[in-house]
């Protein structure tokens, strides 16, 4: 039998070959081991020959900057090495290590492997970073090639799949969908794969790779429990389990979850990014009994990516979801309830985009039972895009509710965007609407012209004329926006939207246009349902846009008949002018068949012209408006016509009813409108305001007289 013995070293006198021992430098350059030396004051570093070797440097491009040793590695790799480094220094640590990929100049992969040992002064703090560089790509080949044989191809082939597809991950649905959607699994003996996420002290399983093996229980675990998630992310240490029986004993609360999959081995892996757990993966292996080094080794590194892809995709969501709230936080939080018609929106962030965008909606309810809706789109896909947004539209929507015309709105939103310190310029769409009677206002200011679908399905563009974006109009003299008048018959509905509802990279424009003209004519009768219809149907290529769409249909049953007006304006110190006035009213009330409450109109109306007049320096126009009788469209029984009395001036001071004493001749005339009139109120109309009053027919009933609104 052979002896077996210790090696010692030769004794005194014997002859010793020439350079034996060999020397550390010989052994780490006949092992292709690198060097460097990073001195933290001078912010330098040296690297040696295998060192450059190993991070594809050549001598002559690496000038001893920290950053150049780190700029081979990829971006998000190096990033997270740095951070690495940083934390190591910052925490008072020895040593720290990474493992890298490293993309070479002739196109091949490989991984390379640092550690670094840090050299302090007597008071602690650190002066060096002694440390080495490895290629550490043949270690991983080599640790794929110590698995079974009718396995290699196979689990690396899983290896470099999942690292491709982690590459490609942004959010953490797509991480677990690149870790569970491997068909290669099976074929390696994994029974089930689970991925878990830290979430204030807990662990939260978001993906199981089996539908058999969900356990709901399970799917929150405390990090100070006794189960192998928990374990690992408290520990910081991989735990592979290599029996049935040493699962049971370790984990007994556990087991009787886990024994009907049948596992013979499990791993789990917590997952560290930054010095700080952030997930754990586990896997539960049938038919394997033993996890080779070299295996160990392999999954643990694979658990390096996978925590690095986690971390970047929760960033992601995070970021996603506070992007999302605050373009929510800016668009309408309610949309008011419109009497004759029915409006619905509709918003969706892009799919693909990192930031939010500047697309909005909004509708104002306007005086008369008008409406104003409004579709726009900033320029930008970030949070200032999203500021600028939430900025003009409050703009524009005081403006409409101040009561300016659609031109004139259109051109101060103009003037505000261009007065704001920004750069951006934003395409809108605006109309106002009488449900009433149909007419409906529209400008448009750079965007694409809206569709109507009609009462019997047909669907045509309601061409539009356009005037410049908002904010680049008021560059070129003053802003000019034409108004298109259209009339939208009972059943009909307007569609105005974003160009991220019909853009498409690559595509025509007006192809998009046409595939949702399809759409809306194709789609359900509810406005609500055909609003969710266009969302999908439109939506359904990624995008990286985001949309806004608004439908607004006038109700079927509403009555055809225009409201009739008079005006009649009235100069200050024109007596003549008053008098006429009063007449105005005597007349209307009798055309329109009200004669019955003419003599309370024609009071209520000259005391809101005196008023006008007397404290005010200019004059007034009176306005007389006979709404029509919403009964037949809601069905109410008894609901009269109206006759609204409206005094418009250009003071913005608003008159306030008070009571006067018995020696004071003025300050009775709000009291005795709010006596003669069924309603009044006041609002404000373009640069001034406007006093108005309603009177209901006298056959058809209304409230008690002195009953003020507004």
């Amino acid at each position: 039998m052979a002896e077996s013995r210790e090696w010692a070293p030769p004794a005194t006198g014997t002859s010793v070959p020439p350079g034996w021992p060999a020397s550390a430098d010989l052994h780490m350059a006949l092992n292709g081991v690198g060097g460097f030396d990073w001195d933290l004051d001078l912010d330098r570093v040296h690297l040696d020959g295998e060192a450059q070797r190993a991070l594809d440097v050549g001598p002559e491009e690496f000038d001893g900057d920290p950053r150049a040793m780190l700029a081979r590695l990829a971006p998000d790799e190096a990033a997270a090495v740095d951070r690495t480094i940083k934390q190591a220094l910052a925490e008072g640590r020895a040593s720290w290590g990474a493992y890298s990929r490293l993309t070479r100049r002739d196109g091949r992969h490989g991984w390379v492997r640092l550690r670094g040992r840090v050299v302090r002064d007597g008071e602690g703090r650190a002066r060096r970073v002694i440390g080495i560089v490895i290629d550490a790509t043949d270690e991983l080949v080599q640790a794929a090639a110590c698995l079974r044989e009718e396995d290699r191809s196979t689990e690396s082939d899983l290896v470099l799949e999942v690292t491709a597809s982690l590459a490609r991950a942004v959010t953490v649905r797509d991480v677990t969908a690149a870790l569970t959607g491997n068909r290669r699994m099976d074929r390696l003996g994994i029974a089930s794969l689970f991925l878990g996420q830290v979430e204030g002290g807990r662990v939260h399983v978001v993906s199981d790779a089996k539908e058999t093996s969900w356990v709901p229980e399970l799917q929150y675990t405390r990090i100070d429990e006794e189960y192998p998630m928990s374990e690992v992310v408290r520990t910081l240490t991989p735990r592979f389990i290599t029996s049935p029986e040493e699962f049971a004993r370790r984990y007994p609360e556990l087991w009787p979850h886990i024994e009907p999959l049948g596992p013979s081995a499990a791993a789990y892996l917590p997952l560290i990014a930054q010095g700080e757990p952030i997930g754990a993966l586990g896997l539960l292996y049938r038919h394997k009994t033993t996890f080779s080094p070299q295996e160990r080794d392999l999954l643990i590194a694979l658990g390096g990516s996978i925590a690095q892809s986690l971390q970047r995709a929760m960033l992601y969501d995070q970021e996603h979801d506070l992007a999302q709230g605050l373009q929510t936080a800016m668009l309408p939080r309610t949309i008011p309830d419109v009497p004759g018609a029915e409006i619905a929106v509709r918003y969706r962030s892009a799919r693909l985009a990192r930031d939010i965008g500047g697309d909005w909606y909004d509708v104002v309810a306007l005086p008369g039972g008008r409406v104003a809706v409004v579709v726009g789109d900033v320029q930008g896909h970030d949070t200032h895009a999203a500021a600028v947004m939430g900025q003009l539209r409050i703009a524009l929507r005081a403006y409409a509710a101040e009561g300016h015309a659609p031109a004139s709105v259109m051109a101060r939103a103009s003037a505000f965007l261009h007065e704001l310190d920004t750069d951006r310029f934003a395409t809108c769409l605006y109309a106002q609407a009488d449900p009433a009677t149909g007419a409906t206002l529209v400008v448009r200011a750079g965007h694409i012209d809206p569709l109507v679908r009609q009462a019997d399905g047909t669907v045509r563009v309601l061409p539009t004329s356009g005037g410049l974006p908002l904010g680049l109009s008021a560059q070129f003299g003053p802003p000019e926006y034409p108004v298109t008048a259209a009339e939208l018959a009972p059943g009909d509905a307007l569609l105005m939207f974003s160009d991220g509802l019909v853009e498409r990279p690559g595509a025509d424009l007006d192809d998009g246009v046409r595939l949702l003209a399809g759409a809306l004519r194709d789609g359900p009768c509810g406005l609500q349902n055909l609003a969710d219809h266009l969302t999908t149907v439109m939506g359904e290529p990624a995008t990286e846009d985001d949309m806004a769409l608004l439908l607004l249909r006038r109700d079927g049953d509403a009555r055809s008949a225009p409201a009739r007006r008079r005006h009649q304006h009235v100069a200050q110190g024109d007596p003549g002018a008053l008098v006429e006035a009063r007449a105005m009213v005597r007349e209307a009330m009798a055309a329109w068949g009200m004669p019955g409450r003419a003599d309370e109109a024609e009071l209520a109306a000259d005391e809101l012209i005196t008023n006008a007049l007397v404290h005010t320096d200019g004059g007034a126009v009176l306005t007389l408006r006979l709404l029509p009788d919403p009964a037949p469209a809601h069905g109410e029984a008894g609901f009269p016509r109206r006759l609204r009395v409206e005094v418009h001036d250009l003071a913005a001071s608003w008159p306030r009813r008070r009571e006067p004493g018995d020696g004071e001749l003025s300050g009775r005339g709000l009291l005795l409108v709010d006596r003669l009139a069924d309603a009044w109120g006041v609002e404000p109309h373009g640069s001034g305001k406007s006093v108005w009053c309603e009177f209901h027919d006298a056959g058809t009933g209304g409230r008690d007289p002195g009953t003020p609104i507004g």
